[in-house]
């Protein structure tokens, strides 16, 4: 496919294009503003520090075509001046903090996409949509396509936070087919980087820190369940494509290489080179046995997959957790 013909990007009248990211202070938000500002962007950040750090984004204090603002994207939004594109990445994201702030999560899922989505309407801007691997729950298809419906517990612990994807999928095609919006919808299967915060529930900064530390390493169930690690850098560059594609139906963005949690455990342990121990829990309710994009429409529609093998990736990952927890590389 002639990526000229499909891969767009809007200016105003400056010249230059201004972009708006909602989460803009957590993990990927703050990976995606360094990519826009990368690309000549001027960006303008909302978050209301929830479970974003000012930390992710400190690098870019000064930085005349940046600002942040802190907000509550549930509130009514109101920006001066151009928008031409939004990034709707604001919610809880990690299980410990949606099973934590479930009516927070519910909310921004739902009233936090409604106003980025009227504001993508006001301004004639393009909108896309983090959506999450979330949305296909406990999948009985596998690997997972972009046409599988999902099989999700609308009232379980976890339903507050992919019944609040699924909604915001929803209204953001509707938006797109009423209103004629400009929207993407980016499915993102687990990603990792630096800039992860270390107890948010998630395996990645879970091991690491751990191990790191010299605790046991905490594997729920027997750890055959599976999941594939997308690196943060690859996610991005795969999210960038998808805002300038034409396309309006959802695409995985997500690293294929699928492999069990106790074989990652088993990976960090080895990295780390530390005797800690692997400690079994039991599995939590409605924990997804398999978890593995399919990423066929990313590589047609965007010539897109990964490029970070899982050794550099986890490498830098726990470089960056050394620096926070100021523990020494081992000689």
């Amino acid at each position: 496919m002639n990526q000229e013909k499909t891969l767009i990007q809007k200016t105003n009248a400056s010249g230059q294009p201004v972009s708006l990211v909602t989460g803009g202070a957590g993990f990927l938000g703050s990976h995606l503003s360094d990519r826009l500002l990368a690309e000549g962007h001027r960006v303008i950040a909302l978050d209301n520090l929830i479970t974003g750090s000012v930390a992710n984004i400190e690098h870019l204090s000064g930085n005349p075509h940046y600002e942040f603002i802190k907000c509550d994207v549930t509130k009514y939004l109101f920006v001066p001046g151009p928008v031409d594109y939004i990034f709707h990445f604001a919610s809880p994201a990690s299980p410990m903090d949606y099973l934590e702030l479930p009516i927070q999560t519910l909310k921004v899922g739902a009233l936090g996409t409604h106003n980025a989505l009227g504001l993508a309407k006001e301004k004639g801007a393009t909108f896309l949509l983090a959506s999450t691997s979330e949305t296909y729950g406990d999948p009985l298809v596998h690997p997972q396509t972009e046409d599988y419906w999902g099989n999700v517990n609308p009232i379980g612990p976890r339903g507050v936070y992919d019944e609040a994807k699924r909604f915001a999928e929803a209204i953001t095609m509707a938006y797109h087919r009423y209103h004629d919006v400009d929207t993407k919808i980016v499915r993102i299967f687990n990603t990792y980087g630096p800039r992860m915060r270390l107890k948010d529930g998630r395996v990645v900064p879970a091991f690491i820190g751990q191990a790191l530390e010299g605790q046991p390493l905490t594997v729920f169930g027997d750890g055959g369940q599976t999941r594939s690690f997308c690196y943060v850098a690859d996610l991005i560059e795969g999210i960038f494509r998808l805002s300038r594609h034409e396309t309006h139906d959802p695409v995985n963005i997500g690293n294929p290489g699928e492999m069990t949690i106790l074989q990652f455990a088993e990976k960090i342990l080895n990295k780390i080179q530390t005797k800690a121990e692997i400690e079994f829990r039991e599995l939590p309710e409605d924990d997804p046995k398999v978890r593995q994009p399919d990423i066929t429409r990313a590589k047609t529609l965007l010539d897109w997959e990964p490029q970070v093998d899982f050794d550099e990736g986890i490498t830098k990952t726990i470089d960056y957790f050394r620096g926070i927890l100021g523990v020494a590389e081992k000689g």
